[in-house]
């Protein structure tokens, strides 16, 4: 295969939410996209900090590279974005899928967010459409539509490797829950059969690991992985069996801790809520609402 076909992955594992993100890029001095990155979040204090963007900037600049796309797979409800720290300090253009603006209307409902907060996805610099293509240097990229996990999941296809946020897990986790609102598990299970139809040897990035019986992180696999032993939607499990199961578990799951202000920070790309008068910004909890 050519350098285009099969890029450079770099993962950076976040231990304190079990999230990667990836630097993906052609060769050393070219330029790059960022997928998925973490603003570290202390749920007692409010506190953020910077420490798993920064390693992220740290292997940027050790690999002389461009930033051309900081790119989400979706709102994420158990990690912030750093989006709008990476971009301050390495440049580049944000993007998300175009079904944001739905994620972002029931959720300025769920918070009574304020009048000005446009649910219409322009806090991103870019919305990107399903099947739309776009390049990272001599890279071609693709956006592949995948919901369930939320009503609004992409995955990116960039040559040989699908970077596919919640949609699968490492093949011994399965799959993402699908019963925040807009979830769907019949949805999923349709999104999740689209990325087994991919070339069996293509190269699958999770978004997440839950590593099982102590194995080592591990967050990359293939779709012949995938099909023959992810244990929700291997090969031969039907649609019905999927979604008997996937309801059930997610009855018995709790809410992530960070789903408060990560959403709440989330549909906004990253930024703040507006400052109050005593210039502070705030984040709401709703009671009785999730």
């Amino acid at each position: 295969m050519t350098a285009q076909t099969q890029p450079v992955v770099h993962g950076i594992f976040d231990p304190a939410t079990w999230t990667v993100t990836y630097v993906v890029y052609e060769k050393e001095g070219s330029t790059c996209a960022i997928i998925d990155s973490v603003l570290d979040y202390d749920p007692k204090s409010g506190r953020t900090r910077t420490t798993s963007a920064d390693k992220v900037i740290d292997f940027v600049r050790q690999k002389n590279l461009q930033v051309e796309w900081i790119l989400e797979t979706h709102a994420h409800a158990d990690h912030l974005t750093a989006a709008p720290y990476l971009k301050q300090k390495l440049g580049g253009k944000t993007a998300i899928g175009d079904h944001i603006a739905g994620v972002q209307q029931v959720f300025k409902g769920i918070f009574n967010l304020e009048d000005e907060f446009k649910a219409d996805g322009s806090q991103f610099d870019h919305l990107l459409k399903a099947d739309e293509s776009f390049s990272i240097g001599a890279l071609s990229g693709l956006t592949l539509f995948v919901p369930g996990h939320t009503p609004a999941c992409v995955a990116y296809q960039i040559g040989d490797a699908v970077f596919v946020g919640d949609t699968l897990f490492m093949p011994d986790v399965g799959t993402a829950r699908c019963d925040f609102p807009g979830g769907d598990a019949k949805t999923l299970y349709a999104s999740t059969r689209k990325l087994m139809s991919l070339p069996a040897e293509t190269r699958l990035f999770m978004c997440h690991d839950y590593p099982p019986n102590d194995r080592p992180v591990n967050f990359e696999t293939t779709v012949a992985e995938q099909r023959q032993k992810n244990i929700h939607v291997h090969d031969g499990i039907s649609e019905q069996e999927f979604v008997e199961m996937r309801t059930k578990r997610d009855a018995t799951l709790e809410m992530p801790v960070l789903i408060l202000p990560a959403v709440q920070i989330n549909i906004r790309a990253g930024a703040l809520p507006p400052a109050e008068k005593n210039g502070l910004a705030y984040l709401k909890i709703p009671v009785n609402a999730l």
